[in-house]
C-alpha cells in the first residue's frame, strides 16, 4: 500500500515550517497539552512555568511551551466554539504525527494528553459558582464529529438515544453526539475534588444555551428538560462550548483528552460571578500538578 501523501491544499504549512493557523512548529509541541479558550489565559498558565521555550501568537491562537516541575507542557488557546477545536486538535495532531518535510505519516504514533481548562454554566443545585466539573461524557449540539468517519465507533450511542428521547429532540437541529473523555485521565486529573458528570457543548452562547433576549427560543423548556436528564447515575452538570469536540476528536485520533471547568454562572440559581478570573488560577494549578 502506497504511503498517504497530504497535499498542500489539505495540510497547509507556512513558509517557516509551522502549521497554518497555530503558527507552531513541530519541535515546540510537548506531549502534555493544556487547552484554554482565552489567549490571555495562556500567560496565566505559563506564569507557573519554570522556563519557557517558545511564545507564538496568531489570531486567537496563542501558544507557550515550557516546563513545570520537570514536566514539558504546551499551553494552547483555542478561542470560542467547537469549530475552533476542529482547527486546534487537528493541527496539534499533524505536528505530532505527520512529517512536515515528506507530507506523510510518521512511522511511530505519538499520543498527546490534552486537558481543556475552561469556564461554564452550572445546571444543578450541587454545582454553584466556583464548582470544578470534570466532563466524563460530553453531548455535542454542534454536529462537528458527525462530519468524520468512525463517528459511531467513538460515541456513546445508547446515551445519545436516551437523551434524544428525553428531550423530544427536533431533528432540524442536527444529530447530537456523545463523546467520552479518557477514563484514566479523568481519574488522574479530577481526583476527589471535582464533580463528575455530563457536559453539553453548545453551538452558541445565547439561544443554544436557553438564553432568551430579543429572539424567542424554539424550545423554551430546553433547560428544564436538560436539568432533569439522568443516565447511569450521571446528570447534566453544565453548559460550555468545546468539550465534546475535544473528547470526540481525541478519541478518534488515539489521543487522551478531557475537559474540566469552573462554574462561573449557575443557570439553576440564576447566579453569575463576573470576577472569576481571580479564582480560576486554583483550577489551573490543580491541572498543572496532575497532568
Amino acid at each position: 500500500m502506497a504511503e498517504k501523501y497530504f497535499a498542500p491544499s489539505e495540510l497547509i504549512i507556512n513558509e517557516d515550517g509551522s502549521c497554518f493557523h497555530l503558527h507552531l512548529k513541530p519541535e515546540f509541541l510537548a506531549d502534555k497539552v493544556i487547552l484554554v479558550g482565552d489567549p490571555a489565559r495562556v500567560n496565566t498558565v505559563a506564569d507557573h512555568f519554570d522556563e519557557k521555550e517558545c511564545d507564538v501568537q496568531s489570531r486567537e491562537f496563542h501558544t507557550i511551551t515550557g516546563s513545570y516541575k520537570g514536566k514539558r507542557i504546551t499551553v494552547q488557546s483555542h478561542g470560542i466554539g467547537c469549530d475552533n477545536i476542529d482547527i486546534v486538535v487537528n493541527e496539534l495532531d499533524t505536528l505530532a504525527n505527520i512529517d512536515y518535510k515528506t507530507r506523510t505519516l510518521k512511522k511511530d504514533f505519538r499520543q498527546l494528553t490534552m486537558v481543556r481548562i475552561g469556564t461554564c454554566g452550572g445546571l444543578q443545585p450541587f454545582t454553584p459558582t466556583g464548582t470544578f466539573i470534570a466532563s466524563v461524557k460530553s453531548i455535542g449540539f454542534d454536529g462537528l464529529i458527525n462530519y468524520y468517519a468512525g463517528r459511531n465507533e467513538c460515541c456513546d450511542l445508547k446515551l445519545e438515544e436516551a437523551f434524544k428521547e428525553h428531550m423530544q429532540w427536533d431533528p432540524i437541529k442536527g444529530a447530537p453526539y456523545v463523546a467520552t473523555a479518557d477514563p484514566d485521565l479523568i481519574n488522574q486529573v479530577a481526583g476527589e475534588d471535582m464533580v463528575r458528570g455530563i457536559t453539553i457543548s453548545c453551538g452558541g452562547f445565547y439561544g443554544p444555551q436557553g438564553r432568551e433576549l430579543r429572539l424567542p427560543l424554539a424550545d423554551p423548556k430546553q433547560n428544564e428538560k436538560v436539568e432533569s436528564f439522568e443516565y447511569e447515575g450521571l446528570k447534566v452538570c453544565n453548559f460550555e462550548m468545546e468539550s465534546s469536540a475535544v473528547a470526540g476528536l481525541a478519541s478518534m485520533m488515539g489521543h487522551r483528552a478531557m475537559t474540566c471547568c469552573m462554574v462561573i454562572a449557575n443557570r439553576y440559581a440564576q447566579e453569575m460571578n463576573t470576577n472569576y478570573k481571580n479564582s480560576i488560577d486554583t483550577l489551573i494549578q490543580k491541572v498543572l500538578d496532575r497532568i
